[in-house]
């Protein structure tokens, strides 16, 4: 078999996902908008074919990069893990008649509206949403649902663009912002109240193989808007326990819904006093390394459990579940440049023997915004067999590890 991984290079992890190809023993090409020589040597020289393009989401471009691999060696599988290449892929695969993900399948998982009309009608709870393509439909929306509600970019990934409104002034300055009637159509949804978290899997000819259920404190939105708090994701090694089932059966009947064949995915859920609900969907790998917590977690090489799941339509290795994961974001106390770290030295003699990683800028380094996200400043990584000391270990770094700018 020969497939065609787009963008090994960038982000940095990417290459992970190269190494899990290359180590099924299958016949493997990129296509990059970086050199060759932005891979090591051991991913590099095993590559069959490379094809350097100006832009991968140029679809003109990546199915001409893939026209010439195929020239070569006939393309059986063309694989996007990066959200914003997705779609390009998609439509590549359908125009050149490779297998895999379709446009129509990327779509949905792209486009929040659409998104959530399918699994709606597949009778899996979501949060009421409309497309707002004028600020009358966004008006229209809020006398019929009420207030709170959430405004985002057709495409956007989590909270990345999205703004909660509650009342009219926010709504027109979050529409406003948006660009709303200048021509941009966006998303308009209900705002869900309750725990949030996300279910991820690797699923194999529509069937889950592999999956995971990880937890968000707090939630997303609030953990991009605050600074003072030091947000965590845990990923929990109790998902056979009977509590997770209902998350598992509507995982797989999203799957279902969407069109979802041999692909990682990701699923944003909530659960309050209306239930639990899906909020976002993605044909692709969790974002802020999160696939790392759970090769550590479960003590297996996920990224070649993917490759595995591509190339062979099986998966030899299990998550063995004896330990749960997680990361907690250390936010810098304000704007600027980082110059010191407090509390480092005493979290590794509390809980060295815990820490899977972290990483602490140098000092002299610019801090990034709040909204940048979970690994944008500091961050610990951390695995521990009970969820909840883990939880308790998690918190005692919030409280200890002070990152200090000016």
């Amino acid at each position: 078999m020969h497939v065609v991984l787009v963008e090994p290079c960038f982000p940095k992890n990417q290459r992970e996902f190269l190494r899990g190809l290359l180590a099924t023993g299958a016949t493997i090409s990129a296509i990059s908008e970086r050199a060759p020589e932005s891979l090591p040597d051991e991913l590099r020289r095993p590559l069959f074919g490379y094809e350097q393009v100006k832009n991968v989401v140029d679809e003109g471009a990546l199915a001409d990069a893939v026209r010439r691999l195929a020239a070569r060696r006939p393309v059986d599988r063309l694989e996007a893990t990066v959200e914003a290449h997705v779609m390009a892929a998609a439509h590549v695969r359908e125009s050149l008649k490779i297998h895999g993900t379709t446009a129509k399948t990327a779509w949905l998982c792209r486009d929040k509206p659409a998104m959530k009309d399918a699994v709606r009608a597949a009778g899996i709870g979501c949060a009421a949403s409309a497309r707002v393509q004028k600020s009358d439909d966004a008006r229209a929306f809020v006398k019929q649902h009420g207030y709170p509600v959430i405004v985002k970019p057709l495409d956007g990934a989590g909270a990345s663009g999205a703004t909660r409104c509650d009342d009219d002034a926010q709504l027109e300055a979050g529409l406003t912002a948006l660009h709303v009637d200048q021509g941009r159509a966006i998303a308009i949804e209900e705002f869900l109240t309750g725990h949030e978290g996300f279910y991820d899997t690797i699923t194999i000819a529509g069937h889950v193989a592999i999956d995971f259920a990880t937890h968000y404190y707090p939630n997303v939105l609030e953990a991009m808007r605050t600074r003072w708090i030091s947000p965590q994701i845990v990923t929990t090694n109790r998902i056979d326990q009977p509590g997770y089932q209902e998350l598992r059966a509507m995982g797989q009947k999203a799957i279902t819904a969407l069109g979802l064949w041999t692909s990682a995915t990701h699923m944003e859920w909530f659960h309050g006093d209306k239930g639990l609900k899906f909020s976002e969907i993605g044909c692709r790998p969790p974002g802020v390394g999160v696939w790392d917590i759970y090769s550590a977690a479960n003590e297996f090489d996920i990224y070649r459990a993917w490759g595995e799941a591509v190339v062979h339509g099986r998966i030899t290795q299990r998550p063995n579940r004896h330990f749960c994961g997680g990361m907690i974001a250390l936010r810098p106390d304000r704007d600027g440049v980082i110059y010191s770290y407090d509390g480092v030295e005493q979290m590794q003699r509390d809980f060295g023997r815990h820490i899977l990683d972290s990483h602490f800028p140098t000092p002299g380094t610019k801090t990034q915004g709040v909204e940048a996200g979970y690994m944008a400043n500091a961050y610990v990584r951390v695995r521990h067999q009970d969820y909840d000391e883990l939880r308790r270990i998690l918190d005692r770094i919030g409280e200890t590890v002070k990152v200090k700018a000016r």
